[in-house]
């Protein structure tokens, strides 16, 4: 009944879950879930139940943000128990993978000297055969790859352990997402069983703009009667504005935060990186999503990192996306899962891969995939790439994110591809968290502290930086991608100061822009920019 028609509230978060742990992308492929589940989950709820006030006492820390410790007070520790029983038993068979794992990278290493590899198949650990190849490189250095598609196909694969937490956000504060997994105690969340690829959760989404009936959506969503007056704050009668599509002759650039940039023309719209604020009261002015067009022709995706892949919000924007470009990739190493099989996976059907240098042509636009070096701590990762955009023959745009420009060479070859540009993102988040903080899961072994701590997970520092600049002659330039915006210490648990090495460094790449005559500026929070077609900014 139409008297019965309402829309979803701005500020719902759709929290995914993987067996009660935020779901980030290595959660979703099994090689990499496996791996996590073992050496972070299993470890941080050990050290947990062992010791909980001395995680209660290290979240109040500025100095241990994303570190192990969960955003508990001391008093969580026979749920924590709970969850690490549920664990070992409803991921016994991931577990025994993580395991495998590990004793085949050993026999590798003491195995594994140079002679032929086929007799070494029948030591593969049972649970592995058919699933990996093994092989040298050149160098004669042993190593394995995953037939991914397979786990995918696997009893590895576990739909049935992803979930939704559903909630209302009112400010920014939120636990910090590997460390802290949701406990199901709550009050104030509806917690709903459903495969990420779920149809229904784009019916749900797409009550942001569209009414409909809450009885159809509360029944489609196996909302349960006793969730019922919770599920139902949800929702309202108010109508949300309409939002204008935009329609001038110029091109105009928002900034969502962080690494997010829509681009639009009257043709068409471009995302890069979504990850999305929600509408609530905050001193900080922010885009969210009520500011997002019905349709976003393309989603471009730099790399496969929690911060520009968040899957809280790609589900949520699934119903309005035309195509996703993502690198291409399909080596099936550890280190580096496939994001088209991931978002397959997700409920993504529209997803194409480009390799560097490949170019996806639309009416008055071509985008146009570039090597993006560093960010990776020095692992073989090929899910990774720099974007560069070109509207209207006119304005020619580099989103170049986190990439860590060690080796000057590279843009001066692509230099030579693309020629100069208008408009510079560039990141320049150089401190980076050490190699460990992300991949430690799925090394075999640790690192000396010394090897782990040199090989960062970072962005270009202000020699890197302007070298881009020199070598680009960009009119304007943007410092992005900095994880400053409070929406994101979830994800990124980063807080600068004045002394900080990215605010030192990117400040003086402004300076000295700013002293070229160049428009330079670290962004933050919002920030609108309209182009004319030669490319001068028209108003702000």
């Amino acid at each position: 009944m139409k008297n019965d028609f309402v829309y979803l509230k701005r500020n719902v978060v759709p929290e995914p879950l993987f067996d009660q742990w935020y779901a980030w992308p290595h959660l979703i492929s099994p090689a990499t879930a496996a791996m996590n589940i073992l050496g972070r989950h299993i470890k941080i709820m050990n050290s947990y139940i062992l010791a909980p006030q001395i995680h209660a006492e290290a979240v109040k820390d500025p100095k241990l943000l994303g570190g192990p410790f969960m955003d508990y007070d001391g008093n969580r520790k026979e749920e924590v128990k709970q969850l690490k029983e549920a664990t070992l038993t409803n991921n016994s068979r991931l577990i025994e993978f993580a395991k495998a794992v590990q004793q085949l990278c050993r026999l590798l290493k003491t195995e594994a000297t140079g002679a032929s590899m086929q007799e070494l198949y029948e030591k593969v650990p049972d649970i592995l055969k058919g699933y990996v190849e093994l092989f040298y490189d050149v160098n004669n250095q042993p190593s394995f790859r995953f037939f991914e598609s397979l786990l995918y196909k696997s009893e590895f694969y576990k739909p049935e352990l992803q979930s939704i937490s559903f909630y209302l956000l009112e400010d920014d504060d939120r636990p910090f997402i590997l460390s802290t997994p949701r406990l199901e105690t709550t009050t104030d969340t509806v917690h709903v069983r459903m495969p990420f690829n779920s149809p229904v959760l784009d019916e749900l989404f797409r009550m942001q703009r569209e009414p409909n009936s809450y009885s159809y959506i509360k029944e489609k969503m196996g909302i349960r009667e006793e969730d019922d007056a919770l599920f139902r704050t949800f929702f309202t009668t108010d109508a949300p504005e309409v939002y204008a599509k935009y329609e001038g002759d110029y091109i105009r650039t928002r900034y969502f935060g962080h690494a997010c940039i829509l681009i639009e023309s009257k043709n068409v719209s471009i995302l890069s990186d979504p990850v999305i604020s929600y509408g609530y009261n905050s001193h900080i002015s922010r885009f969210t999503y009520s500011d997002l067009p019905d349709v976003i022709d393309y989603v471009v995706i730099t790399h496969n990192h929690q911060d520009h892949i968040l899957i809280e919000t790609m589900i949520q924007l699934r119903h309005k996306i035309r195509y996703i470009i993502v690198p291409r990739n399909g080596t099936g190493a550890l280190q580096d899962p496939s994001v088209k099989m991931m978002l397959n996976k997700l409920g993504f059907h529209n997803v194409i891969e480009i390799d560097e240098l490949d170019t996806v042509e639309m009416p008055g636009c071509t985008i146009t995939g570039l090597p993006f070096l560093g960010e990776h701590s020095d692992l073989d990762i090929r899910t990774k790439m720099c974007h560069h955009v070109r509207l209207d023959n006119e304005l020619s745009i580099l989103l170049a994110a986190d990439s860590c420009n060690h080796e000057p060479k590279v843009y001066e070859h692509i230099q030579q591809v693309i020629g100069d540009i208008d408009v510079l993102f560039l990141g320049m988040e150089c401190d980076g968290a050490p190699l460990s903080w992300l991949y430690g899961p799925l090394l075999p072994e640790a690192l000396p502290k010394e090897k782990d701590h040199s090989r960062r997970l970072r962005g270009s520092n202000f020699k890197e930086g302007i070298d881009l600049v020199y070598r680009f002659k960009p009119k304007d330039v943007y410092v992005y991608a900095m994880g400053q915006e409070p929406w994101l210490n979830y994800i990124m648990s980063l807080k600068y100061t004045e002394e900080s090495s990215p605010i030192i460094a990117s400040n003086k790449l402004l300076q000295v822009c700013r002293e070229m005559q160049i428009n330079a500026e670290r962004l933050f929070g919002e920030k609108e920019i309209v182009y004319k077609k030669e490319a001068s900014i028209l108003s702000v």
